[in-house]
């Protein structure tokens, strides 16, 4: 009986099974875990995931075209685009009887300020269009074609109706496209005219300076957080205030502050001149260009770089600069190769969030940085609000999101995120 009874399977208390006992419960606790966070994940997902997830979708969906011209997108199917003659009399019919429907739901206008992205003058003439066409009757005005043309001039244009097919499929690569100086046309990828392409040197641009401003970071921080990690602590604390103190300034003030002080007539160049150090009529240009945002975004970002490295630094044992002294270490040599390797740690660490961060910024750029300081945010910033052409916008986005993605991997693969610390 006793034999017996060992070799059955160990019971709880209420007589179940140990193992199934002991599931219920982690399974009971996974529960309660998870309905704690859940109002927090929904949250995330409904203020957070879901917008970034439309805006970027909206970077390849294309299906206005097609939807506000849906008959005519049938009749373009048919028609040479690369023959150069005008479409049919059946394709004129069809347009006639979209725009005729589209008018009276007020969605051509959109559609003109779809095609004016890739087309200049598409939006006036679809409005200007769209009052006259809306009187023709569809069934009994045939035939439309020399109607149409009269009623403007564009729509007798070979141009008109190739830029209408090649921009009416649902998904498109022409926001990438553009995004990278380049344009979709019936003969494929083309790249822009000489005089458009901005944005490549905008992405270039501001990988470059995102790279000098966290490099600057770097060679300032790196002292500061050395004497907040080894001074007393009574003055260490004294110090950390001032360096948390712009973070209850605004931003948007701090910025100003840089206008005021890097322009001709600004303390700087004051200061330089009343000192003798620069000519009166030989003011420094420091402001509205690449060095005036440098300046500032440094300044903004530094303490993003200066708490990573304190944290880190301030975790290294003081014991192993001493004992290198002891055996002879000069105080570089005990600064080089002992206190040094600990605190890369913390400077990666910096390195990422002030990178992250900067590459970004819009704000300090638009505000110093001119038509030569700008980053490529400032463009994703006025294709939203001003141009509305938010294809383009979540192209670039998208492109920059991709870009960062594969900096940190490479940064992963060269130095090993795992040894990114923040203390």
């Amino acid at each position: 009986m006793t034999d017996a009874t060992q070799s059955g399977p160990m019971l709880a208390a209420d007589g179940t099974p140990l193992k199934k006992s002991l599931a219920r419960s982690l399974r009971r606790r996974k529960l309660r875990a998870l309905a704690l966070v859940a109002p927090l994940l929904l949250f995330v997902m409904l203020s957070f995931v879901i917008p970034i997830v439309s805006m970027l979708l909206r970077s390849v969906e294309n299906s206005i075209v097609a939807e506000t011209l849906p008959l005519t997108v049938v009749e373009l199917k048919n028609w040479d685009a690369e023959g150069g003659e005008l479409p049919d009399e059946a394709l004129y019919a069809a347009f006639t009887k979209d725009m005729v429907a589209a008018v009276e739901a007020k969605t051509h206008t959109r559609l003109g300020t779809r095609l004016n992205y890739e087309q200049t003058g598409m939006s006036s003439m679809f409005r200007k269009s769209g009052r006259k066409i809306k009187r023709l009757d569809p069934e009994s005005d045939a035939p439309f074609k020399e109607k149409l043309i009269e009623i403007h001039d564009g729509w007798g244009d070979v141009e008109t109706w190739r830029t209408i097919k090649t921009h009416a499929v649902p998904i498109t690569n022409g926001y990438f496209l553009n995004a990278v100086d380049m344009r979709r046309t019936p003969e494929g990828a083309q790249a822009q005219p000489e005089d458009k392409q901005i944005l490549i040197k905008l992405f270039g641009r501001t990988l470059f300076m995102s790279l000098i401003i966290t490099g600057s970071c770097i060679l300032l921080a790196y002292p500061v957080s050395y004497l907040l990690a080894t001074l007393p602590m009574r003055v260490s604390n004294l110090l950390m205030i001032l360096v948390l103190l712009p973070f209850w300034t605004s931003l948007l003030v701090r910025t100003s502050a840089w206008k005021v002080m890097l322009q001709q007539q600004g303390v700087i160049n004051e200061t330089l001149v009343w000192l003798g150090l620069v000519a009166d009529d030989a003011r420094l240009v420091i402001i509205n260009n690449q060095f005036g945002t440098i300046i500032a975004m440094t300044h903004i970002l530094l303490p993003f770089m200066i708490l990573p490295m304190y944290s880190v630094m301030q975790t290294i044992p003081p014991s192993y600069t001493r004992a290198a002294k002891s055996m002879g270490a000069t105080n570089w040599t005990t600064f080089w190769r002992i206190y040094f390797p600990q605190s890369i740690p913390g400077i990666g660490a910096g390195s990422i969030l002030v990178f992250i961060l900067a590459i970004g910024y819009y704000i300090t750029p638009e505000i110093v940085g001119g038509t030569k300081g700008v980053f490529i945010s400032n463009r994703i910033a006025y294709h939203i609000s001003s141009s509305l052409n938010w294809g383009l916008a979540a192209a670039l986005g998208t492109i920059l999101l991709a870009v960062v993605l594969l900096l940190y991997w490479c940064y992963d693969k060269i130095v090993g995120i795992d040894n990114v610390k923040l203390g």
